[in-house]
């Protein structure tokens, strides 16, 4: 073959894993969850099933386990090293989407699966919902119509959160939020005490510091997750979710969101996909999209829900 003719294969951080190859990788591990287990973990509108469960994300799982135990045991030969006390601490991992791409199901679904490891028996999730300003705060600053955008988030808050997380705080304290009222509620707190692991979720998780001497909360990460769907598939699930919702927790009487609970279907289609395209779509791009090349895994979702793809950063 003359130079002239020799093509090189493209650069990428990356290492593509096809589904079938990934899936492989779960031989001869045991399924730790039920069928039931399963269906309280899925989100509305995610087709999360046993199968997909233990094809991609039991390994996951246990690469994730790999990772925080040979990170643990790196912290403790350099504490060595050093002649210091060793003062290894929570393993974070960031997992990161649009809306409706189904992160919360996976967060939720890895935080029980990664428990069942020798490695990381204590896991803790926690969203990044809780950092959201308060609604009132929101009307004051004039974004209720960008919620979910990144000035939307109490970010300095958030980065306070983590950093204490990570730098071995006996107990952190994060605020909650309510979907049912779609606010934070001052008395309620989720509370994290030293756990081998916490899984981090939300929108904007990947997102890099606003200003040069800033930190990122993505800085405080020791793994990453990117969970990735063709933009027309996320609209399909959104307007699926919300017809769902509508039939479900919208009719609580306490639901913020009861005034949607009679609409008909062409109505619901309609304010969903009004919510889509004016609110979460520019999201995604001017936003979540562009973050996704930041995280350590990108797993790739085809229009059924289902992971066909796997680009995991090289080393």
């Amino acid at each position: 073959m003359s130079a002239a003719s020799f093509v090189p294969a493209p650069l990428s951080l990356y290492g593509e894993i096809a589904r079938d190859d990934w899936s492989r990788l779960a031989a001869g591990m045991d399924q730790p969850l039920t069928e039931a287990e399963v269906v309280q973990l899925r989100g509305i509108g995610d087709r999360l099933d046993l199968t997909e469960v233990r094809e991609v994300y039991l390994p996951l799982s246990r690469l994730l386990s790999i990772y925080a135990k040979t990170t643990r045991r790196l912290g403790s030969e350099v504490s060595g090293f050093l002649g210091r006390e060793d003062s290894t601490t929570p393993f974070v991992v960031g997992v990161a989407g649009s809306v409706a791409v189904g992160k919360s199901t996976i967060a939720r679904l890895l935080r029980e699966l990664m428990s069942r490891w020798s490695d990381t028996p204590r896991v803790e999730l926690v969203t990044t919902d809780g950092f959201l300003y308060p609604n009132a705060e929101l009307e004051r600053r004039g974004l209720m119509g960008r919620k979910g955008f990144p000035e939307s988030y109490d970010r300095r808050a958030l980065v306070e959160f983590v950093t204490r997380v990570k730098s071995g705080a006996e107990e952190v304290r994060a605020p909650f939020y309510s979907h049912m009222k779609y606010d934070i509620m001052p008395d309620a707190h989720v509370v994290v005490r030293r756990p081998d692991v916490v899984i981090v979720e939300g929108l904007n998780v990947l997102q890099p510091p606003p200003a040069p001497n800033d930190v990122a909360v993505s800085d405080l990460f020791d793994f990453s997750i990117y969970v990735d769907a063709d933009a027309g598939h996320i609209e399909q699930w959104f307007i699926d979710r919300f017809k769902a919702l509508r039939a479900a927790a919208f009719s609580n009487p306490a639901s913020h969101f009861n005034v949607f609970a009679h609409l008909t279907d062409a109505e619901a289609i309609e304010t969903a996909r009004g919510y889509w395209n004016d609110i979460n779509l520019p999201n995604l791009i001017e936003n979540v999209l562009p973050t996704k090349h930041r995280a350590s895994l990108i797993l790739g979702k085809g229009a059924d829900h289902s992971v066909d793809s796997v680009l995991l950063r090289k080393l």
